[in-house]
């Protein structure tokens, strides 16, 4: 076999080694990017799910308090911007801070009308022993711990994205398929102090 034929060789089996590199750098940074989406996805599930359990905990509040009509308007409106924030794309939610921010947000304003909700069970003895009440004070509770866990996995997904796509050789492979850095959502001292909705059972 001649020199030149060994040296095409050579170069087709670099060009070959360097494709297959390529591929998988690119498969794994968009496994990495569905990862993430999905993980913001889970974050929007759990709250959609204590959205819909707040309807039965307000009516059934209602059913031994009815004249507290200005915790049940504070709770319906809070509502409605979680909803909202439940119809942001989990593309969009993974890559804008802004967005992060305003379903964090309305999380943060639906836990503190619950916090009162759930405090007006204090003056009336009958609701704090109706069995709908405690069933749906229990279901709330593990969806609030639920979010959290799902809110702490986008981010360290969006951690795993972020050091993929800066380590070479796969940045190139990220900048070539427009792929880049996720941004993180920092919050602030006062917005990280959510406040704390109290469950238990007095």
């Amino acid at each position: 076999m001649s020199g030149k034929w060994i040296a095409v060789m050579i170069v087709a089996g670099l060009f070959v080694f360097l494709g297959l590199g390529t591929c998988s750098s690119y498969n794994g940074i968009v496994i990495d990017n569905q990862v993430v989406k999905g993980k913001w996805s889970e974050a929007q599930n759990q709250l959609k799910r204590r959205n819909d359990l707040i309807p039965n905990l307000v009516a059934t509040v209602k059913g031994y308090a009815e004249h507290e009509r200005g915790t049940f308007n504070e709770v319906a409106e809070a509502r409605a911007q979680v909803g909202k924030a439940l119809n942001i794309d989990p593309a969009k939610l993974a890559n804008e801070p802004l967005l992060q921010k305003q379903m964090l947000e309305a999380q943060k304003n639906l836990s503190a009308s619950l916090g009162r909700l759930i405090a007006i069970a204090e003056n009336y003895p009958q609701l704090k022993a109706d069995q709908n009440f405690l069933r749906l004070q229990d279901e709330l509770a593990g969806t609030e711990n639920r979010i959290s866990v799902a809110r702490g996995r986008a981010i360290a997904a969006t951690q795993d994205f972020n050091a993929r796509v800066v380590r070479f050789p796969t940045s190139l492979v990220a900048r070539m398929a427009g792929l880049g850095e996720k941004p993180y959502y920092e919050a602030t001292e006062a917005e990280q102090a959510v406040p704390v909705v109290d469950f238990g059972k007095k």
